[in-house]
């Protein structure tokens, strides 16, 4: 069982998201990290780019394969946490941690799950 904290929303594309002081801050699911194996590469966007929701804005690379990782937001980039750019394992050891982006002017959050209707989904996809 894949720990989805009930704070925050998530995407039919395993990635989490939450407001945190007017900016969306965004990362991969426990599903997700689980699935991709052990992260060897992240490729982030840079501050001030555009994101748009359910568009990949970054991908990522595993033991096992390179992934897209969607936007669950459409904004503007505000921040990218370099920590995982250097460290992408911190991921693995802690996915609601190791956020990716945060977006601000945010748009396009209709969309976004609770953690019973992601719970739900993820059973649906074993």
């Amino acid at each position: 069982m894949f720990k989805n904290p009930e704070e925050l929303k998530y995407t039919k594309t395993h990635e989490w998201v939450k407001e945190e002081d007017g900016l969306y801050v965004v990362g991969l699911t426990d599903f997700a990290q689980d699935a991709l194996g052990d992260i060897v590469f992240v490729n982030l966007p840079g501050v001030g780019d555009e994101v748009t929701a359910s568009k990949a804005f970054s991908d990522v690379e595993s033991v096992k394969a390179v992934s897209d990782v969607f936007s669950p937001v459409s904004g503007k980039v505000a921040e990218v946490n370099e920590a995982i750019v250097d460290d992408p394992a911190l991921v693995n050891n802690d996915c609601y941690g190791a956020w990716l982006i945060k977006v601000s002017d945010v748009t396009g959050t209709e969309d976004l799950l609770d953690a019973k209707a992601y719970e739900e989904f993820c059973a649906s996809e074993a």
